[in-house]
């Protein structure tokens, strides 16, 4: 199991439509995805975390280059980031 965990800078006031942006496209990530297994978000006082279960290490890597990353998600969370998001791949042990 391997998981991408991507951090992102958003104002306050802008994690309500931060998390819509989650929602909308959760589905469409778990059902058209390589290796997607589960996707959770995570509101923090300090940021918002969004955590992405795959198999593999290298099914996580894949997915920050697919159309649904790249065109869909990004774009819609462009104007609520205050920095580039923090992107990270883990695996267990």
């Amino acid at each position: 199991m391997a998981y991408l965990q991507i951090t992102l800078s958003v104002n306050a006031d802008d994690r309500a439509a931060a998390a819509g942006v989650y929602q909308r496209f959760r589905k469409p990530f778990l059902d058209t995805v390589a290796g997607a297994e589960s996707k959770e978000l995570l509101v923090r006082e300090q940021d918002v975390q969004v955590l992405h279960g795959f198999a593999t290490s290298a099914d996580a890597q894949a997915y920050l280059s697919t159309e649904l990353f790249t065109r869909d998600v990004v774009t819609a969370l462009r104007p609520y980031l205050n920095a580039a998001p923090d992107v990270r791949i883990y695996e267990t042990a």
